[in-house]
């Protein structure tokens, strides 16, 4: 009985595809990198506010370093690391002080969503804020 299920199935479609041709291959969906950066307190007054960015076949929106922020996450993106994810809590970090910048990036980046804080308040974070120049701003503490 089984054996006849799996022989009328196979037949069925084996007609529904007759004369198609062989299907095209999948293709995965990839929609442009979408997100906003708010920055507060950098030193920088022309640094500070909330940018928008599109990295697609273009850089678009008005951040101010839209093209060279749009390749550092392109080549983030090939190195296949999370650039937007937290210090893990149990992290032992240099006790250094990078100054007051704070930095909040929402929106979408390779399909995911990003809702992510930086500051510079110890050496971990100043690591993950110079991680994601120029996307987030140069910080001279």
């Amino acid at each position: 009985m089984l054996r006849s299920l799996v022989l009328a199935t196979l037949a069925t479609a084996a007609v529904g595809t007759a004369g198609l041709g062989p299907l095209p291959p999948l293709t995965p969906f990839s929609s442009p990198d979408a997100l906003t950066v708010a920055v507060e307190k950098s030193g920088d007054p022309s640094a500070d506010g909330t940018f928008r960015l599109t990295c697609g076949d273009r850089a678009e929106g008005d951040h101010p370093a839209a093209e060279d922020a749009c390749g550092r996450l392109g080549q983030l993106a090939r190195e296949g690391g999370d650039p937007f994810r937290p210090v893990p809590r149990d992290q032992m970090c240099t006790q250094v002080y990078g100054g007051p910048a704070l930095a909040h990036v929402t929106g979408t980046w390779q399909g995911r969503r990003v809702d992510a804080r930086f500051s510079r308040a110890n050496g971990c974070e100043i690591g993950r804020w110079e991680n994601l120049e120029p996307l987030l701003p140069l910080v001279r503490g």
